[in-house]
């Protein structure tokens, strides 16, 4: 089970990921968005969408250094345990952040009439989905605190730095002796990459490059006939 899920299990989820994505945006380039709710009430919505994007996108940016940065580098900067304490520090902070905006937006999804019966279970899902992802990383960050000088740490970063360098049994030998929470952590990282070609996911991975060189829209006035 531990070869399956932390050796084998991640290129699945890449796998489909990549390819999924690109069926997608082949066959069905109208569907490819984010599914935004604003336009059926603006109430509280930009605070609960700040909050959640803001959050996520500094954990996201911070799993990316935290786990694929070597520590031949990031020793002439700071030391393990040093990059542990600021990774349980922000991580916290901008977990709570997150979180808050994340309720928000699934209290607003389930309270309104109008945006549950216009939304889908499917869009309601992944938020729970992402819910319990956030809880558990949060909760990562308590049994944190049983090892502050940052082993567990290290044997994640090492996980992640063998998957991309495509040595999969390494890999699974590596986070072997972490913690179960840490583990069903990563399981369910790479069950939401699994499922971004099949949810309003896909929108993380748009790069609309082209809209700074679009053309200008001309819009004139309609004169009435005579």
């Amino acid at each position: 089970m531990n070869t399956f899920f932390f050796g084998i299990y991640p290129y699945i989820a890449i796998a489909v990921c990549l390819i999924g994505c690109w069926a997608r945006f082949d066959r069905d380039q109208y569907t490819w968005k984010a599914g935004s709710s604003q336009l059926l009430r603006t109430r509280n919505f930009r605070i609960a969408s700040n909050l959640f994007h803001v959050g996520i996108l500094f954990i996201l940016a911070g799993h990316f250094v935290g786990l694929l940065t070597p520590a031949s580098i990031y020793h002439h900067v700071i030391s393990t345990e040093a990059k542990q304490l600021l990774a349980m520090v922000s991580g916290g902070f901008f977990g709570l952040v997150c979180l808050a905006g994340l309720c928000m937006l699934i209290l607003r999804r389930m309270q309104d009439p109008r945006i549950r019966n216009t939304g889908s279970k499917g869009d309601l899902t992944l938020l729970l989905l992402l819910l319990a992802q956030l809880l558990l990383g949060l909760g990562t960050i308590v049994a944190s605190t049983q090892h502050l000088d940052g082993s567990v740490m290290v044997m994640l970063a090492d996980w992640a730095q063998y998957i991309v360098t495509l040595q999969g049994g390494a890999a699974a030998s590596a986070i072997e002796p972490v913690g179960f929470i840490y583990k069903l952590h990563v399981v369910l990282g790479m069950t939401l990459i699994l499922l971004v070609p099949f949810t309003r996911l896909v929108h993380v991975i748009s790069a609309p490059v082209w809209y700074l060189g679009r053309r200008y829209q001309v819009v004139r006035q309609k004169t009435a006939q005579r």
